[in-house]
């Protein structure tokens, strides 16, 4: 480990600033993460107890549905028929073990959520940089904190450099304290107080960046022992799940009024009211849509899990609803749009220009040596940054052999980017001189005020800039000085700088962002590009991706003079925003806002937080985002790919689609079933319905909407029609009348059934055979038409759904075996259906649904 400590000045307060070299450091090897993991688990806060099997057994008995099967049992015993009762008591399992089926399946869908959205770690192991979730790190595990950084766990401060952290989590202290770098004695005290060497998991970077060593992790830190916890992902009423709730509200409170009609008429017109409240029961039964809200958190938690699939990290649940109805992408360029793997591609300095490209990376012009050696002492000596670590790269390939690399100077201070200032400086002292040199770079604005040029020095460079913009280059300004005051001035500007050129890097675009950016288009939703960068370098890389408009651009100093109603205006038509800085970025969502835009957006930084909060969804960086634009963000791309957000929209509108598909099938196979239910009590026949009939639709029924739809693929097309409006609901009018008019079908087919059979002679168990038969394979015809409400029924067999063979087998088999076996043709109250009298239901099942793929034929 090599530590150089030198003292400067900081507004006249001495300062120590320590560097480490990291590549000296080797951290823990992987065999000792794994030894010290085994001995003290992973580093996260004990989490509320896992929901136990017998927890959600007695959630699934405080079920209406459970409920009511339990006093059909009851009333079964009273009425002497033990057989029955004992059925309905075992389908109680059944539909028991399907519940919990769900509910496992969704518990483990949000805990592999929990550990993807876990805080992010860069360690050191095995002498290389990763990094990891925070659960993952260890003690004495060593990490490199940056500026927006969550603390993953307690440390000490090997180095640091103008680090300060808000403490405010564990103190209550709102301003940040300030931290100096550990002396290799102090022993580990409690947050709170400026000048300690030690910082606290779950506390923020403010500013500046360390090197700190692990000392306790999960319930061993500071955070822990007072219980706080940090679950990413929380259960959130969505507006989905309160239309929802409503819905099934409104149902209860009619299959309740219905009810109480079926057993007053059952037991006035038939004298006899335990049948009768068997009968209202049966009604109730049939009516309670207790589905959908299983099914609607079932497809939201999974939806997340399947999101996630794709590098996209949900963490708010609300996001997956709004993904689909997404009409404008606003994204960062670099990084998102680009590989953020910089290369330098072009020098400038005594006005000649030295394409690297064409010079060879190996040798270059003597009077650019001094350009590249300043801008490389104005970068970190181990950078992270990619456009520093291009710069290295170069300085490595091309000043090898020259006294222009200064391996042996000592760094005295850092002059940290500002929101003032977008220039940073590094003070150095070689071991020979008396003097300070002083290495800036940064936006050439702003190394062109530090060097104090006039008008027409302004006018040339901006000549310059404008040369190499245009070329898509990212571009950054140089210049040095000396000092030979004793003591430091606190601002750059007090240094007197001469400038020395600028450097152009190229950052390349990412493969596959061309296909997304038309693939948006075709879906209706526009992309604005949001960069730092010149005009040039983001019209070059807009005209590159195929972005609209990509010569309207709009730049951050003409933000900054228009009203908000200008840029309402402007931004209609814009899709580059240029030298534009973070806090502007707010403005920007607000105006598509203010304009009907439902926005999703980028961000990485710690300035973003509040413009991802206003965005309708706000995307943070996984891979370069700060854990502060994570926490903020409703979903973070784990690759920082545009093409992944793409996805994601695409898997958004999938999930609503297949949602709506169950909530329809469910609505529509319930209006057959109330209705035979309810016609037989109220026409004075023969009921058809028993508890135990209403039980075994359920077992198909239930299986069917939570798996099925769920597992469903996308509809053709599904990125070529526009934007789902935010304010459209689950159950919209034309929704409805689908659904009402597919269970009326199925209801007026199995109605007409049972009066031919009743007509033909055919006595009730007879009758109630042929016809239970029919309503089950109309049911399993609802599933086939339903799976799609575009493709025919023919395209949809071709489509792969594993689940949906699954759920038709098994309700074939149960009802063979209900149709064939004495024993539970007589709990049904069942009769042997001869080969014509199945000819007959399959059939008329096939008929009942037969007029939606007419319909679907005539839609195409």
């Amino acid at each position: 480990m090599n530590k150089f400590l030198v003292s400067g000045l900081i507004d006249e307060e001495p300062v120590v600033v320590n560097e480490i070299n990291v590549k000296n450091l080797s951290g823990l090897t992987e065999a000792a993460v794994l030894q010290r993991r085994s001995v003290d688990g992973y580093n996260e806060l004990p989490l509320a107890a896992r929901r136990s099997i017998f927890a959600l057994a007695f959630e699934v008995v405080r079920e209406p549905m459970f409920l009511l099967l339990v006093a059909c049992g009851a009333i079964y015993l009273t009425l002497g028929s033990l057989q029955e009762a004992l059925l309905l008591l075992g389908f109680v399992f059944v539909v028991m073990g399907i519940t919990l089926y769900q509910e496992r399946r969704t518990e483990r869908a949000l805990e592999a959520l929990r550990d993807l959205s876990s805080p992010r770690a860069l360690v050191i192991r095995d002498g290389k940089e990763k990094r990891v979730a925070g659960r993952d790190l260890v003690c004495e595990d060593i990490f490199i904190l940056a500026e927006g950084d969550r603390v993953p766990a307690d440390a000490v401060l090997l180095t640091c450099s103008y680090l300060l952290i808000d403490e405010s989590l564990l103190t209550g202290e709102s301003a940040p304290v300030r931290k100096t770098s550990w002396d290799g004695q102090r022993k580990q005290i409690q947050p709170g107080g400026d000048g300690l060497p030690f910082v606290y998991s779950g506390t923020l970077v403010v500013k500046g960046h360390a090197v700190a060593r692990a000392t306790a992790t999960g319930g061993r830190t500071e955070l822990g022992k007072i219980g706080k916890s940090l679950q990413s992902v929380k259960s959130e009423a969505t507006p989905l799940q309160s239309e929802v709730r409503c819905l099934v509200r409104r149902v209860a409170v009619i299959a309740v009024a219905l009810c109480l009609i079926v057993v007053v008429v059952y037991g006035i017109t038939r004298s006899n009211w335990l049948n009768g409240f068997l009968a209202g029961i049966t009604l109730a039964m049939a009516m309670i849509p207790e589905e959908f809200p299983v099914i609607l958190t079932i497809f939201l938690a999974l939806g997340a899990w399947r999101i996630s699939q794709k590098r996209v990290l949900t963490r708010r649940v609300p996001a997956v609803e709004t993904l689909g109805s997404a009409t404008v992408l606003c994204v960062d360029k670099t990084g998102t749009l680009t590989l953020n793997k910089m290369a330098v591609r072009k020098l400038f300095s005594k006005k000649a220009f030295c394409d690297i490209a064409a010079q060879g990376r190996t040798v270059l012009p003597e009077a650019f040596h001094e350009l590249v050696e300043f801008a490389i002492l104005s970068s970190q000596k181990n950078p992270f940054d990619p456009m520093e670590i291009a710069l290295q790269r170069l300085g490595t390939e091309t000043l090898r052999q020259t006294e222009h690399l200064h391996h042996d100077w000592t760094l005295v201070r850092e002059y940290p980017l500002s929101e003032s200032l977008l220039a940073m400086s590094n003070v150095w002292k070689s071991p020979d001189g008396k003097d300070f040199i002083i290495s800036v770079k940064g936006a050439p604005e702003a190394v062109a005020d530090l060097c104090h040029f006039n008008a027409q020095q302004i006018k040339e460079l901006q000549e310059n800039i404008h040369a190499m913009s245009e070329e898509g280059l990212r571009i950054l300004g140089v210049a040095k000085a000396l000092f030979r005051e004793p003591s430091l001035p606190g601002q750059q500007h007090d240094f007197v700088y001469k400038f020395l050129g600028l450097v152009g890097l190229e950052d390349p675009v990412r493969p596959g962002v061309t296909e997304a950016i038309s693939e948006c288009y075709g879906a209706g939703i526009s992309v604005v590009m949001i960069t730092g960068d010149y005009p040039g370098t983001a019209r070059n890389i807009g005209k590159q991706i195929g972005l609209k408009n990509y010569d309207d651009i709009v730049t951050g100093y003409e933000l900054d003079i228009m009203s908000d109603g200008d840029l309402k205006e402007r931004i209609r038509n814009a899709t580059i925003f240029a030298r534009v800085v973070p806090e502007q970025k707010l403005r920007i969502v607000n105006a598509l806002k203010a304009n009907g835009e439902i926005v999703a957006m980028t961000g990485d930084g710690v300035n973003d937080a509040a413009a991802l909060k206003s965005a309708n969804i706000g995307i943070a960086m996984g891979a370069r985002g700060t854990d502060v634009a994570r926490e903020a963000a409703a979903l973070v791309l784990l690759d920082d790919d545009f093409a992944s957000i793409v996805r994601a929209v695409r898997m958004g509108r999938r999930i609503f689609d297949n949602l709506k598909k169950a909530m329809s099938y469910i609505f529509a196979i319930h209006i057959p079933i109330a209705g035979m239910s309810l016609l037989p009590v109220l026409l004075n026949w023969p009921l058809v319905l028993l508890p135990v009939h209403i039980v075994f639709l359920e077992l198909i029924i239930d299986p069917a909407c939570s798996i099925v739809f769920e597992a469903e693929e996308e509809e053709p097309g599904i990125m070529l029609r526009p934007p789902r409006r935010l304010s459209e609901p689950l159950f919209g009018m034309k929704t409805v009348w689908i659904s009402v008019v597919q269970g009326t079908g199925v209801l007026l087919v199995v109605v007409t059934v049972f009066a031919m059979a009743l007509y033909r002679g055919h006595g009730a168990v007879d009758s109630r055979t042929l016809t239970f038969t029919t309503l089950v394979f109309a049911n399993i015809g609802l599933i086939f038409t339903n799976r799609s409400w575009n493709r025919s029924l023919i395209n949809t067999l071709r489509t792969k759904n594993t689940a949906f063979w699954w759920v038709l087998g098994g309700a074939i088999v149960f009802i063979g075996l209900v149709l064939t076996t004495p024993f539970l043709r007589v709990v049904f109250g069942f009769s042997a259906l001869h080969s014509g009298d199945i000819v007959i239901s399959i059939v008329a099942g096939i008929i009942s649904v037969l007029w939606f793929e007419a319909f679907k034929a005539s839609r195409r």
